[in-house]
């Protein structure tokens, strides 16, 4: 036990206190008789203890108890070396003593519990599954391992790793440890690779133009002599596979390629061998520029191609003409292109993730975007509430809903356990998106089944849209599959109702068997003016059956493999059960002022036939309208996207004489135009630093200025924290996975740059040697060393724990108990004490006659 303080310069008050005692002491000492001399030594001994308090004094108690940590490094680097690790523990736990607490902790990007502290651990358990191998976070783990343990007991952290920190810094940790209970020993690990090949560097040129020779080098790195093939893609499609013989050491190809695509494209480099350790480090991208002049791409699915195209000509603006069901899904492939036209595209083709990527390339990267009318396009085509109607200037609702005909809508949606996870999801919110379309003098039922039907919602008057929106997103999954009793009960719930306009929607992913007759009820059903349109979810869905039910029940059959599709399927079956979508009373459209278009419409504008009904948003711009103004031709700015509707249709049907109006080509040549970004023509220079930050210089000098956006592959925002650095040099930190990010930059006059850079695979997937320099920085820094056996873990600890106890609160205590000793005297004399001593003696003398009285008297009475 150890007496210690804190304040140790507090002490320096008793000279001046002892001076004053000593002086008072010394002239008055012949004056003091002996009970006065006791009150001076009461009080200069309240004094002392007082000033004593003012320092802050603790007992250091020993702790008997000691805390034992091991933290095992499970990153990709040490992949192998699991059951070393664990050996190793569980053979030091032999030499556990019953004053050791043990815990045990695995890493690698985030830290996980395996066993808490405790002292009854015998035996290591069985480790949880590690996530997020890709990174080691040695920092991290020895940070959280401190704050779990008790810093007031010796600890020892057995750290289990190979050193190679890819994530954060340890020496930060080291000097916050300083001095502390912690130390750390080290176990080193290693992983055994016998032979591996990994590309280390994957170059291609920044930009390019059409046509020019492109220089494609790939590094490879080896361990040893091997053989294996090279392949290299543009865009996803092989351009080279060249077989090589690699040295040990490293290995460089390059390989001279005139590529056709054109805009951002992507390059990738494999390569492939026999014997190969880690495969994770064989596959690289880059990302080319390849400037060209503009690009268009027409999404239709009409036969003989789109009217656009034909209306465009041949020597106009480059352009692609796609079937929807070609659309790709990663973000590089649109970005391709420097404007979209969906011409009379159904959403429910597309799905929502492609639509979502789509809107990112708009938004983000400037890509233009119009879509055109038809049966399959905005509300008929399933946009409500989709990206798609997020970027454009009008919304699918239309205006004057009261002339929308009487309409009830019946959804039975299959609950049964093998629709859990996405696909009920998907359903319950396409069905949730149905709700939204309808009005409130709709009739609405919703039907939910498994083994048989549940009516979650009364098929009634729809009287409060959010608590049916609330009800259906609320269904869990349930058992089995039964089609025909729920249909009937359908069928039945819309019988007898007299509205002008009932459909059914059935969406299921099973198969049913029944005696009953689908043919009956459907026909029985036709009779009372009910349609039945069908949703097959999956490859598992009775399609036939389906597919027979939507034609027999006069709607329309759909097959899903992509279950994103289903909220278009829904919003689309909504929108055409009501036909007024269409407005196909000829007419000849308003033209308002609008920039860029005047010169089309100097001389007027034809007759046009019809047009899907839509809503302009607030803040759109109005070219052309209808005579009950609803939007024809309509534009705004999205993010740094321009986007336009066309509510006609692209091949003169509906919009009859404008197809044959002189002007159709120019029509078409605008609107292209207005599509188109305006990019930069100053190149940026984007290159990752060795933190993995992006540095972008701007030789301008006016990087303070720029709004920089990242995207990945998959068309997803990430987050972008960006900090200048100069005039000239802007860094910008972005958590990204391993792969392809797409960068946009904007100017401040509003051009914009774009450039694709690639995220490499993790360090941990490289081959180094353990970092034995820093494991030798951590354990000497901490006092701790390398452990060679494992009983090492539980050696005595050369620092021993104590606790500290503050004994600052008894001291002014006692100080003042000194002190009312002192006034007590001072104030009533030692007289006072001789008084309370005679009272208590006169008390005790009273006492004891009182007791030999009693005696007395007992005797007598017993004589007697």
């Amino acid at each position: 036990m150890d007496l210690r303080i804190d304040y140790p310069l507090a002490l320096l008050l008793l000279i001046p206190l002892l001076g004053y005692f000593v002086w008072t002491w010394w002239h008055h000492r012949k004056q003091l008789r002996k009970n006065q001399q006791i009150v001076f030594g009461i009080r200069l001994l309240a004094v002392l203890t007082l000033v004593f308090a003012l320092s802050a004094p603790y007992l250091l108690l020993p702790v008997k108890e000691e805390q034992v940590v091991f933290l095992i490094d499970r990153s990709a680097s040490v992949e192998g070396t699991i059951d070393q690790a664990v050996a190793f523990i569980e053979e030091s736990l032999q030499s556990k003593k019953n004053s050791h607490l043990v815990g045990i902790y695995s890493f690698a990007s985030d830290l996980q519990t395996e066993s808490i502290l405790t002292d009854s651990l015998e035996h290591v358990p069985e480790l949880s599954e590690m996530t997020k191998e890709s990174e080691t976070n040695i920092a991290q783990a020895i940070q959280l391992t401190t704050g779990i343990v008790d810093l007031e007991k010796a600890t020892r952290i057995v750290l289990l790793t190979d050193g190679l920190e890819t994530k954060g810094d340890v020496t930060e940790q080291l000097t916050k440890l300083t001095n502390s209970n912690v130390s750390i020993d080290i176990v080193e690990l290693s992983k055994e690779v016998n032979a591996d090949v990994s590309i280390r560097s994957f170059t291609t040129p920044q930009v390019a133009y059409a046509g020019e020779q492109q220089q494609l080098e790939t590094e490879i790195e080896a361990t040893s002599q091997a053989t294996g093939e090279l392949y290299l893609y543009e865009n996803d499609q092989l351009i080279h596979q060249e077989a090589i013989q690699l040295e040990e050491g490293t290995n460089t190809f390059t390989y001279r390629h005139v590529g056709k695509a054109e805009g951002l494209v992507k390059y990738e480099a494999l390569v492939q061998v026999e014997e190969d350790a880690i495969l994770e480090n064989n596959q690289l991208t880059s990302v080319t520029m390849v400037q060209s002049t503009p690009r268009l791409l027409i999404v239709s699915d009409r036969e003989g191609g789109s009217p656009i195209a034909s209306a465009l000509g041949t020597n106009s603006v480059q352009y692609t003409v796609m079937p929807s069901s070609e659309l790709p899904n990663s973000l590089s492939s649109y970005l391709h292109y420097n404007a979209i036209i969906f011409d009379n595209i159904p959403g429910h083709l597309v799905g929502e993730e492609k639509m979502g990527i789509i809107e990112q390339a708009v938004k983000n990267f400037g890509v233009g975007f119009m879509m055109v009318g038809g049966e399959n396009s905005f509300g008929l085509g399933g946009y409500f509430k989709t990206p798609i109607e997020a970027l454009l200037p009008v919304e699918m609702e239309v205006k004057g809903k009261q002339q929308l005909p009487s309409l009830g809508l019946v959804i039975v949606l299959d609950r049964s356990g093998s629709m859990m996870g996405p696909k009920i999801e998907l359903a319950k919110e396409a069905a949730a998106r149905s709700v939204e379309l309808l009005r409130e003098e709709d009739t609405l039922g919703f039907i939910a089944f498994d083994d048989r039907p549940w009516e979650i919602i009364e098929t009634a008057p729809l009287k409060d849209k959010e608590k049916a929106v609330n009800t259906i997103l609320s269904i869990a999954p349930g058992g089995g599959t039964e089609i025909y009793s729920s249909l009937e009960m359908a069928y039945e719930n819309l019988a007898d109702l007299s509205l002008q306009r009932k459909h059914i929607i059935l969406l299921t992913d099973g198969q049913s068997y029944t005696q009953n007759s689908y043919e009956d009820l459907i026909e029985e059903g036709k009779g009372n003016n009910i349609t039945l349109s069908t949703v097959a979810i999956g490859a598992d869905a009775d399609g036939v059956l389906l597919e027979s039910l939507g034609e027999l029940g006069s709607g329309r059959y759909y097959s899903v493999i992509d279950e994103t599709t289903i909220p278009s399927i829904l919003s689309r079956e909504t929108a055409m059960v009501s036909r007024t979508y269409i407005e196909d009373n000829p007419f000849y459209p308003v033209i308002y002022n609008a920039e860029g278009w005047n010169d089309l419409f100097k001389n007027g504008v034809p007759q046009m036939n019809a047009y899907i009904g839509t809503t302009a948003k607030q803040t759109a711009t109005v070219i052309a309208e209808s005579e009950k103004e609803d939007p024809v031709l309509a534009e705004w700015q999205y993010g740094l996207g321009k986007t336009i509707a066309f509510t006609s249709d692209s091949s003169g049907a509906w919009t009859g004489d404008w197809a044959r109006w002189e002007e159709w080509p120019n029509f078409w040549q605008t609107a292209v135009s207005r599509l188109f970004p305006t990019y930069n023509d100053i190149a940026y220079d984007i290159r990752r630093d060795s933190e993995g930050s992006f540095v972008i210089t701007d030789p301008t000098n006016q990087a303070a200025f720029l709004d920089v956006a990242v995207v990945d592959e998959s068309g997803e925002e990430l987050d972008v924290q960006s900090d200048p650095i100069s005039a000239s040099k802007v860094r910008t930190v972005v958590e990204a996975d391993p792969g392809l990010v797409f960068f946009r930059i904007t100017s401040g006059d509003g051009s914009i740059y774009q450039a694709g850079l690639t995220i490499p695979y993790s360090a941990e997937y490289e081959l180094h040697p353990p970092n034995e320099t820093l494991l030798t920085q951590i354990s000497e820094r901490t006092g701790g060393k390398f452990l060679e056996e494992p009983s090492e873990a539980f050696r005595e600890f050369t620092q021993k724990s104590a606790e500290k106890q503050n004994i600052t609160t008894w001291l002014v205590l006692l100080s003042m108990l000194l002190f009312f000793i002192d006034i007590t005297i001072r104030r009533f004399g030692w007289s006072f004490l001789q008084t309370v001593r005679s009272k208590n003696l006169v008390s005790e003398k009273q006492v004891v006659e009182e007791e030999t009285n009693v005696a007395q008297l007992l005797k007598e009475m017993k004589k007697k």
